[in-house]
């Protein structure tokens, strides 16, 4: 059932209620008010009638006949539209005239309110007053109303009302029903242009111009939000089948190599069970390498593929300061021989996932740890976290500097791809490019420099954004749409 054919039958029961429910009301404030009316009326005849009475009264006791006559008939003309009673204080009526119950009827003792009697089908409200002549002690002065009156004005009111409500049901309903349609063309506009739509079948989606109407714009608004977040749930379903593919593709490429030579050396040692110890020694230190290497590529690909499909929801205010001092601690504990300091500023907070930005750090300081060094001298690793300094755009910068042999420029931006390696290095090729892909999913740029102290090595300069307005501030994030960095066919390059 259409939404204006409810609402029309809803004011078309509705109404005569409502016309019903206020005219009950009103038959009872007619009531009240022309019972109130009919006393006074009373009220003011009596006081127009006492004086009359009294005269008629008193000619009585005189003897004077005629002239109580015509007291009598100025009594009854004075009486005009009500019942005249005069009654002596023996119960007997002296005089009577206009619309009263019977003689028959019992009157009640007299009072200053009026009563009701009845004579069994009429009805009359009746006042009485005691006539204050001396002479007449105790004699009493009756005046009635019928109640008819009354009951005729209340019938024709509850009469009208019910006209009304009967005429109130079908022109409400018609009247609604039209509102209705003209109230609901936005919605029904909306719902033409929402109908057409198939997010499995086409790429069009809901085009809306403000109604003004609230209701249909927020449903508007809502639609489009629903289909945006379906479009953008469809891509992230897309990404996360390219990035199972890609994992796939890139992990049965890349372990190749190692499987083969563990492969070889397994069947070295079962082949010579009588090898000599110096190159059985070699060859299982080969196995351990390569297994290691295994397992590592295994664990950069896994963290990969976790930053090609981590969302919004899983990033929070993290201090930046606290995880470089934990990341350099740890490389402490590793490689104690190490000379590594460590300048980072307390208090420096970023919106980002904790775990991608440890990898930065744990990356760049496992690069420096290996690659960070002259032939014979330990890793010389100097480390500094702190604020940009420009107010437009408030960043965290993170230095890592080396003591190494350097990058030549042209191959700086190289070293971020995935699977580089340089000719003698233990790693997996993916280090780098876990830091890149982190730092481009928050928003960031990672550079790689000569030391600007003149002397040999590396500096990787890493540019982390903080959130506007306060730091570490997550509600307005937006994370890159292009995530393909386990992708076969390429990834982003460091910015």
């Amino acid at each position: 059932m259409r939404l204006s054919t409810r609402i029309a039958l809803a004011v078309g029961v509705m109404v005569p209620l409502l016309v019903l429910a206020s005219g009950a009301l009103l038959v009872q404030f007619v009531n009240r008010d022309a019972r109130a009316e009919q006393t006074a009326h009373l009220r003011d005849r009596v006081a127009l009638l006492l004086p009359v009475a009294r005269n008629v009264i008193a000619s009585e006791q005189n003897g004077r006949v005629a002239q109580e006559q015509t007291r009598q008939h100025r009594l009854f003309a004075d009486a005009l539209d009500v019942g005249v009673r005069l009654v002596r204080p023996d119960g007997t009526v002296l005089s009577e005239g206009g619309p009263q119950p019977a003689d028959s009827v019992q009157l009640p003792a007299s009072g200053q309110n009026p009563v009701t009697v009845t004579d069994g089908i009429l009805s009359w409200e009746a006042l009485s007053r005691p006539v204050g002549a001396a002479q007449a002690s105790g004699a009493t002065l009756w005046v009635f109303s019928p109640e008819s009156l009354v009951k005729r004005q209340v019938r024709a009111v509850r009469g009208r009302v019910l006209l009304t409500a009967l005429i109130a049901a079908p022109v409400g309903a018609l009247l609604a029903w039209a509102i209705a349609e003209r109230a609901t063309l936005p919605l029904r506009r909306l719902q033409r242009r929402a109908g057409g739509l198939d997010p499995r079948t086409s790429t069009a989606r809901l085009e809306h111009t403000p109604s003004h109407v609230t209701e249909v714009d927020d449903l508007a608004r809502a639609l489009q939000t629903l289909l945006a977040r379906y479009d953008e749930q469809a891509a992230r379903t897309g990404e996360a089948l390219a990035t199972a593919r890609s994992f796939s593709a890139a992990a049965s490429h890349e372990l190749r190599t190692p499987l083969m030579s563990m492969q070889t050396n397994l069947e070295i040692l079962s082949a010579h069970p009588d090898l000599d110890p110096a190159e059985r020694a070699e060859v299982l230190a080969d196995l351990r390498g390569e297994q290691a290497r295994l397992l590592g590529l295994l664990a950069a690909l896994r963290a990969l593929a976790q930053g090609d499909l981590v969302e919004a929801d899983a990033f929070t205010a993290v201090d930046l300061g606290e995880l470089v001092e934990a990341s350099a601690a740890d490389i402490a504990r590793r490689a104690p021989e190490a000379r590594l300091v460590v300048r980072a500023g307390a208090g420096l907070r970023i919106p980002g996932w904790e775990p991608g930005l440890r990898m930065v750090v744990d990356n760049l300081l496992g690069n420096a740890l290996v690659h960070g060094r002259r032939p014979g001298a330990p890793a010389d690793i100097e480390v500094v976290l702190r604020p940009s300094g420009d107010r437009a755009r408030p960043a965290a910068v993170l230095t890592v500097n080396d003591a190494g042999p350097g990058i030549p420029p042209e191959a700086r931006e190289r070293v971020f791809q995935r699977f580089e390696r340089g000719p003698d290095s233990p790693g997996t090729g993916l280090g780098l490019t876990l830091v890149a892909q982190q730092v481009d999913l928050h928003r960031g740029t990672v550079r790689v420099l000569d030391r600007p102290d003149g002397r040999p090595g590396t500096r990787f300069e890493v540019r982390l954004p903080l959130a506007e307005g306060t730091a570490g501030d997550t509600r307005t994030l937006e994370l890159p749409r292009n995530r393909n960095w386990l992708s076969v066919s390429g990834q982003p390059t460091a910015r």
